[in-house]
């Protein structure tokens, strides 16, 4: 199976790094055929100009663009490993969105309404998040940015979701429970390697 793992973090000591190293690890362990876009080592330009939106209506794609556009074409599961910054992706991944899901390539708009176009993709969430899971639950956060994240953009371009998986209050816990929370990221990927 072809794995694109969308990667956003900007520190190589993060948990986010060892969580994106353990999903690929695992993923090439069990022969699974991988590419990793980190969106800070890339150089990724995030933000979406009046330029180019002049250029998506003329159906233009800037080389950039088109680049991704080409790994998720290539895909058949798309990861995207991120932290939850200020309640939602940090700016780079939001601007990766914003310029890489395009009208014309993620969806459509017609006389029948909005048409997702990445049915045939599959798509792993995986966040952490400062923010403890039971504060969040109380005031509906994980609610709301499942909401957002899942439904405003993955399923609103037609993917089909196959995990979210939020670690919270990663800068709080301990090694052991981190140890664990990879655990969970390997079992994940191997879910998705059919194995």
């Amino acid at each position: 199976m072809k794995h694109l793992v969308t990667y956003t973090h900007p520190n190589p000591k993060s948990f986010n790094h060892a969580i994106k190293e353990a999903f690929v690890e695992e993923l090439e362990g069990n022969g699974q055929e991988v590419r990793v876009r980190d969106l800070y080592e890339i150089g990724f330009y995030p933000v979406l100009t009046a330029s180019d939106f002049e250029k998506i209506q003329n159906g233009t794609v800037l080389d950039d663009v088109k680049a991704e556009q080409d790994h998720i074409r290539w895909a058949e599961v798309i990861t995207f490993i991120h932290p939850i910054w200020w309640t939602g992706m940090p700016a780079l991944m939001k601007g990766y969105i914003d310029r890489v899901f395009t009208f014309g390539f993620a969806y459509l708009i017609d006389e029948h309404g909005v048409k997702g176009l990445l049915q045939d993709k599959k798509a792993i969430i995986i966040n952490t998040t400062g923010t403890d899971r039971e504060t969040y639950g109380k005031i509906g956060m994980l609610k709301s940015l499942t909401q957002t994240i899942d439904d405003g953009i993955y399923k609103f371009c037609a993917m089909e979701i196959v995990d979210h998986k939020y670690f919270c209050a990663v800068p709080y816990i301990t090694n052991e429970e981190r140890i664990t929370m990879l655990k969970e990221v390997r079992n994940i990927a191997r879910s998705v390697s059919g194995r």
